[in-house]
Formats: C-alpha cells, structure tokens, sequence
C-alpha cells in the first residue's frame, strides 16, 4: 500500500525593526527551511505566521502589536519573537490567541513552538534523507547584497536605550564563522557586506580579542583584523566586494580602518551613532563627551581618505537640552560636514532612566528643533551632491526599469556613499539592457538634489 507523504508546511514570516531583527528572521528561516518547511508570501497560505517584533521605542511597540493584530485577523495561528518578547504578559493580555512568545535571537524556542504549532510531518523515512547541502541561506535582502551580523547585545547604558535588556550584554561571534559566512555569502552572489551589531567597534572585547585560525594564519577577534581580512575576499567575476561598516562608536582603534578605505579594501563609508554634540546632553545621556576630539578626528580621517562618506544620528529634545545645547549642536555641524544624517526626536521607552530626568522638553520644541537640525543637514548634504556633479563614481545597480515609450530604460543605483535603505540614491538614464541588478557600474554624475544623484552610465 504506498503512504502519501503530506504537503511539507509553510511559514508566514513578518519582520520588523532593524537591520539585526532582519538577520534573526533569516537564520529562523534557513532553519525551519532545513526542517522541511516551505514559505509563505501571504498570511492565508501559511500554516502558522511568525512576527519578529521590534521593542526599541513606543512607536515601535505600537507598529509591532498592531502587526500582531494583523497577522491574528488574517491567519489566526500566530507565533511572536524579537524585541518585544521580553513583554509577554503584555502580548498575551492583548492577544490571548496567540501561540508562543519567544525574545530576541532565541533561534531554538522559536524553531520549537514552530514544531508545536505546525509539525514538520515528513515521518520517519523522509527524515533519514540527508539535507541538501547545495541549499542556500534563506535571504530577505537582494540577492546583491547582505548583512553581516558580527556580535549581538551592548555592554554601554545610555540612558536613552533599553537595547541590553532587550538582547543583553555583549557576546561576540568567533571570528573565523564571520569569516566563514562572508565568504559563503560572496561566492553565491552578494556583492556589498553590510556589518552590523549593536556595537561594531567593541567587537571582541567579551573575548578579550582572541586569536583564531583564518586561512593558515591567526586573525584576533576585533574590528580592525576582521576589517582587514573582509577586504581580502573576491567575488566570482574578480571584484573586491564593498564591506561597509555600520554602528562604529568613534573608538581610537577606529583610526586604523581608515588606510584600509583609501586602499580600496573597504567601503569609504562610516555609520557613526553620535546622538549629539553638546558636552552637556552626551553627560545626560551617559556617553562620551569629546566632540572637539572627534573633528579633529574627521578632519583627520578625510586627510587620508578624502571620499570618506560619515552618517550619523541624533537625538533632538532629550531631556535637560536647552536651546544653548540645541545651538552647540548646529554649529558643530556646519564643522563636521557629515555627508549623511538622520534624527530622532527623544521618546520615553519604559524601562530608560532617561524617563525619570528633570527638564522634560515639550513636544512643540522637539518638532521646531527637528525641523531645524533637517534643514541643517538638508543644506549640507545638498552642497556635497552638487559638489559631486562632473565626476565619474562607482556605483551598484539596484532596480532596473522598463523600457519607457521611446525605449529608454532607467536605473537605479547607489555610490559607496549610500547605503540601502537609510541613505541616497544614483538614479540613471537610458542604460544598456543587459544590465542586471549588482552590476558595478561607472556613472557620470550630471546633476543632483540634497538627496540624490543623477547621471549615465560612463562612456
């Protein structure tokens, strides 16, 4: 009599938050994936739907309980993680339905309550086939490009952020599985590494930067060496891949990456959390007060690579910030001259003990000051595109278009000074057909806005 092996399940999957939660949701997939589950694109064909949540700030929270709400309305069968895990009591109180509550990065409970909630069922014959091993990661990015997570959790206690309540302290990843994994993620196609945690620039330290073995020789667990080695590796075609470095606390050490962008072996391209520049505020916020410091440090950065592009963020009406501090902080960038920049106005998260601060700033003054420091940065950044108009850059393709009605077709792109998602774009005119997203291209620059560059392709 022949058995029928049922229809292997499938997984919904909603991601929320940031860059880190994305690669959460990854490896949970890639897991399930070699579990014989399948994936859904919609809630109605899923067996059971998973939403990685994230718990960073109250507005947060609301866009994560109501992506809950969504998912129990069309699907039922619900599984929470992420962020937000660490307030099951509050979960479970607005959705008594749902199936299972799991924290941040806990791959296994997750994996777990998937089983209960929709079991693998291939039985015991189909489980003794071997895995295939030619499956690739499971990937929610473009296939050209790809975060590389190097650490998880924080050691510092700024007191606006409850990320090491979230995910704890610091805990680094052995440096040749970073390695290991970039590697694997060039050879099937990624050509920009995005590396990420929640403090790049500490990487290692829980482990007191220890040595292990890469390709016959030791690479120690820090920044700098992992830095290094990434700008050894190749794609298929030949191509340096472009590795860019994203939440780099302004360290010292951090020095030492800058010959290696003016070398070509890594991006010119920092993401630098600096939340403000008033001695004051950064006292308040419970983080390192030497911003005189660090210009002289970007001045000194550009000497040695004068493409380098900075992004950073900033908080606008913490608590305590008068318009004095506000002030110190326009002024400091019209020195700085950063390329890149997004701010935030102050939130109270539940738990921060910038909640119990005196000198609550009121929401009208956060809204003014914020459409100011966007004005500020606005104009600057316009200034550095239009200084840009004229020259030749290297660019990724992301998107390319349809043939419009006179048979042109656009594109659109990024420089190495634009990272996916929070940065600009190169929007190109009448390129070839045959170009593909993760082509590198050479485009000449004709024109510019304060965000965004256009131009055609090279000749």
């Amino acid at each position: 009599m022949a058995t029928t092996i049922k229809e292997a399940p499938k997984v919904g999957m909603v991601s929320l938050g940031c860059p880190k939660a994305l690669v959460d949701s990854e490896r949970i997939l890639t897991r399930l994936r070699a579990d014989g589950y399948t994936m859904s694109p919609d809630y109605s064909g899923a067996d059971v739907v998973l939403v990685n949540t994230c718990g960073f700030l109250d507005s947060a929270k609301e866009e994560s309980l109501a992506a809950i709400g969504e998912a129990i309305a069309e699907n039922g069968r619900v599984i929470v993680t992420g962020c937000m895990g660490n307030e099951a009591e509050l979960i479970r109180a607005k959705f008594p339905d749902v199936l299972a509550v799991t924290g941040a990065h806990q791959y296994e409970q997750v994996v777990e309550a998937v089983h209960d909630a929709a079991p693998p069922g291939q039985g015991p014959f189909v489980d003794l086939i071997p895995a295939r091993a030619d499956l690739a990661d499971v990937k929610l990015t473009p296939r050209h490009y790809s975060y590389l997570k190097i650490s998880e959790g924080c050691n510092h206690s700024c007191a606006f952020c409850i990320i090491p309540q979230l995910r704890g302290k610091l805990v680094s990843r052995r440096v040749d599985a970073v390695l290991r994994e970039a590697e694997k993620l060039v050879a099937a196609g990624t050509k920009e590494l995005l590396v990420i945690s929640q403090d790049t620039s500490a990487y290692g330290v829980d482990v007191r930067h220890e040595e292990r073995e890469w390709k016959g020789h030791p690479v120690r667990t820090h920044m700098t060496d992992l830095a290094r080695e990434l700008g050894q590796l190749r794609t298929p075609e030949g191509d340096t891949p472009w590795v860019r470095l994203h939440y780099v606390y302004p360290y010292p050490h951090v020095d030492a990456v800058i010959p290696l962008m003016a070398e070509g072996l890594l991006t010119p391209y920092l993401d630098i959390p600096f939340q403000h520049a008033s001695p004051n505020v950064l006292k308040a916020m419970k983080r390192p007060a030497n911003e005189a410091k660090v210009l002289e440090r970007l001045k000194a950065w550009r000497t040695i690579c004068p493409d380098i592009a900075i992004r950073s963020s900033f908080v606008v009406g913490f608590p305590g910030e008068t318009e004095a501090d506000f002030q110190y902080l326009l002024d400091w960038l019209d020195e700085a001259q950063l390329d890149r920049v997004g701010a935030f106005r102050f939130e109270p998260v539940e738990g921060a003990t910038a909640n119990d601060l005196p000198g609550a700033v009121p929401e009208e003054v956060k809204e003014e000051r914020y459409a100011r420091i966007m004005e500020k940065t606005e104009a600057i950044s316009a200034a550095k595109l239009q200084a840009k108009i004229g020259r030749t850059l290297s660019v990724i393709i992301d998107e390319v278009g349809e043939p419009d009605e006179d048979g042109d077709i656009g594109a659109t792109g990024r420089s190495q000074a634009d990272a996916p998602e929070i940065d600009g774009s190169v929007y190109l005119r009448n390129v070839p057909a045959s170009l593909k997203p993760g082509d590198f291209v050479q485009v000449e620059v004709e024109d510019a806005d304060a965000h965004d560059l256009f131009g055609a392709i090279a000749e």
